[in-house]
């Protein structure tokens, strides 16, 4: 029984490592697709996002059955919660790479953002998927230290949300920018922004799994 149960456990934590390579994926793509109005590549990241939604309910569900089977303890019993909350939070980004994208795929041929915010949407896609890239190391190897480098990353995310929406706020005043690429800078901002959370969420779930005990986040304490 012993051994079923780490095969089960490992089937899980190969699990989590090939969803979170699905979402690094999906925000690599949908990035370019915003950046560069590429429509196909904007319909490719949509349709796979069903694959990720698939992916974590395989794992939520081996999740409960460990829990109904095998009653883990201590360190193991943190791992299978900590995973039905990290699934939670990756399918969540699935689901914003796939809304970055239907932005894109929506607006075709014109452009979704003003072209002053492209090189920033850009900017932030790829610290975005800089995320993406630590959160998949974090799956690999546990290494406490990718942990601080996600939750420290995430400020230079919310630097560059500040930034398109004191861009947005001056030009919906003047009234420059049209009405359509207003609202979707502001969703995609968000978007992004939104990614790079769930990030810090998974790494503050990580943490928990190795220490036992959550972490505050700085705006609660």
């Amino acid at each position: 029984m012993r051994e079923v149960f780490q095969q089960e456990l490992a089937e899980v934590q190969s699990g989590l490592v090939a969803i979170s390579k699905d979402v690094l994926s999906a925000i690599t793509r949908a990035t370019t697709a915003f950046s560069s109005s590429d429509v196909s590549l904007a319909d490719q990241v949509i349709s796979d996002d069903l694959k990720i939604d698939e992916s974590t309910l395989h794992v939520d569900d081996l999740g409960v059955e460990i829990l109904l089977m095998q009653s883990p303890v201590a360190r193991d019993l943190r791992f299978i919660v900590a995973t039905m909350r990290m699934t939670a939070a990756l399918e969540r980004m699935g689901d914003l790479a796939a809304h970055v994208a239907q932005l894109a795929r929506m607006r075709y041929p014109e452009q979704s953002a003003p072209t002053d915010l492209l090189e920033e949407f850009a900017n932030v896609g790829k610290l975005d998927v800089a995320q993406a890239e630590r959160v998949v190391r974090l799956f690999e190897t546990e290494d406490a230290a990718l942990i601080d480098e996600i939750i420290a990353a995430d400020d230079a995310v919310d630097n560059s949300h500040r930034h398109v929406l004191e861009y947005l706020t001056r030009h919906e005043n003047a009234g420059d920018v049209s009405v359509s690429q207003i609202v979707d800078a502001t969703l995609a901002n968000r978007y992004f922004e939104r990614f790079s959370d769930h990030a810090v969420s998974i790494a503050r779930q990580m943490r928990y799994m190795q220490e036992g005990a959550p972490e505050v986040p700085a705006e609660a304490e």
